[in-house]
C-alpha cells in the first residue's frame, strides 16, 4: 500500500466502484484502487472531494491529510471509530505530571540528538578520502553532538515541565552544531546559509520544511493507530490546535527519514526549484519539486533498516515506536527512542 499525493490545482477527487478517481472537469486524470491506498495527501489548491469518497476512505481507515503548498498539515479527515482505548489517553495526560512524561521527553530528545550525530558520521565516512577536511569537520561536530545526547539522557528532573529548560538548551546547542555540519556538507552543491523554519525563501529550507510536513502526516497516522492523543505532548508546549505529541514523536525520525533522503539527493546533483505564485506573491516550491520530495520521503520510509535484530522498513519502525510510546504512557515499560545506525 502507498500514499496517494495530490499536487494538482483545481481537481476533483471522487469514487467510482472500488477506485479513487481524479478529474478535472469531465476529464479523468487518473484512477487508483482504494485497496492499494494507505492515505491521501493533498497539497494542491482548489481541490474538492465527494462525500462518497470521504465516507469510503473513513470506512477503509484511509486518512485524508491536507497540507499547505509549503508542507504544513492543517487538516486531517479520518473515521470516527479510532483504534484508541480510553485508558491510553487518560494515562497519556496523567503521565505529563510524573516521571513517565519526563522519561519519554528525555528519551525522545536524546534519540533525536544522537541521530543528528549519527547522520553526520554517515555522510562523513564517505568523504574520508575525497574530502578529508570535511570528514574531520563532520567527525568533530558529531562527537560534540553525541556528548550532548549523553547529557540529555542523564538529566535528572522528575517531570516534563521541570526537564524542559535543560532539554531545550542542549537540544539547541546540538542543532547549531548539526546545521553547521550540514552547511559544510552542502557547500559547493547548493546554497544553504542556515536553517529557516517558517517562511523559507530558499530551496533547501523549503524542501526540508515540506519533507517535515509529509513526515508529520505519517507520524499523526501512526499515533492515531496506537490510540494516542495527537495533542498531548511532553516536549512541545501546549497551544490550541498544535499536535504536540505528533511533533514530539517525529523528532527522532527527522534525520533518518527526511534529512538523509534530501541530503543524498543534493549530493547527487538534484536541485529543488521555486516559483512565485498567487495574487499576493508567495515564493513556493514548484509542483515538480514537491512531487520529487514526496517520492523520496516515501521511498525512504519503505527502505528496510536493521532494527531489533531484523530488517524493518522505517514505516514499520515508526508504527512500532508509536505503540511503544502508548505502552510507556500506561506505565508498562520505559520508552526507548529509535536511533539509526551509520
Amino acid at each position: 500500500m502507498q500514499p496517494l499525493h495530490i499536487t494538482d490545482f483545481g481537481v476533483f477527487l471522487g469514487k467510482h466502484s472500488e477506485r479513487l478517481v481524479v478529474r478535472r472537469g469531465k476529464e479523468v486524470l487518473s484512477e487508483h484502487p482504494l485497496a492499494l491506498i494507505e492515505q491521501v495527501l493533498v497539497t494542491g489548491r482548489g481541490v474538492s472531494f465527494s462525500s462518497d469518497l470521504i465516507e469510503e476512505c473513513c470506512e477503509r481507515g484511509i486518512p485524508v491529510t491536507l497540507l499547505s503548498p509549503g508542507g504544513k498539515p492543517y487538516a486531517r479527515v479520518a473515521g470516527m471509530v479510532l483504534n484508541a482505548t480510553v485508558r491510553t489517553r487518560r494515562e497519556q495526560l496523567a503521565a505529563y505530571q510524573d516521571g513517565r512524561g519526563a522519561g519519554i521527553a528525555r528519551a525522545i530528545a536524546a534519540g533525536k540528538v544522537q541521530n543528528q550525530g549519527n547522520l553526520l558520521r554517515y555522510f562523513g565516512k564517505y568523504s574520508r578520502k575525497a574530502r578529508p577536511e570535511l570528514h574531520t569537520l563532520l567527525t568533530e561536530r558529531a562527537g560534540r553532538i553525541v556528548g550532548l545526547a549523553r547529557e540529555l539522557a542523564a538529566l535528572p528532573e522528575p517531570t516534563a515541565d521541570a526537564l524542559r529548560p535543560g532539554l531545550l538548551n542542549r537540544e539547541g546547542r546540538a542543532g547549531a552544531l548539526y546545521w553547521e555540519g550540514v552547511a559544510a556538507l552542502l557547500k559547493g552543491r547548493v546554497e544553504f546559509a542556515g536553517r529557516t523554519h517558517q517562511g523559507a525563501d530558499d530551496p533547501v529550507n523549503a524542501a526540508l520544511n515540506y519533507g517535515y510536513g509529509i513526515l508529520q502526516s505519517q507520524v499523526w497516522s501512526a499515533a492515531s493507530l496506537a490510540g494516542l492523543d495527537a495533542h498531548g505532548g511532553f516536549i512541545h508546549v501546549d497551544r490550541p490546535g498544535r499536535p504536540s505529541l505528533v511533533l514530539d514523536l517525529m523528532e527522532e525520525f527527522r534525520q533518518p527519514v527526511v534529512d538523509r533522503a534530501l541530503l543524498a539527493a543534493w549530493g547527487r546533483g538534484w536541485k529543488a526549484e521555486m516559483e512565485t505564485v498567487g495574487e499576493e506573491p508567495e515564493l513556493l516550491l514548484t509542483r515538480e519539486a514537491r512531487r520529487e520530495i514526496a517520492a523520496r520521503i516515501f521511498e525512504r520510509l519503505d527502505t528496510a533498516t536493521p532494527h531489533e535484530g531484523k530488517k524493518q522498513t522505517l514505516r514499520n519502525v515508526l508504527q512500532m515506536q508509536a505503540r511503544r510510546l502508548a505502552v510507556a504512557v500506561r506505565g508498562e515499560a520505559e520508552y526507548a527512542a529509535y536511533v539509526s545506525g551509520w
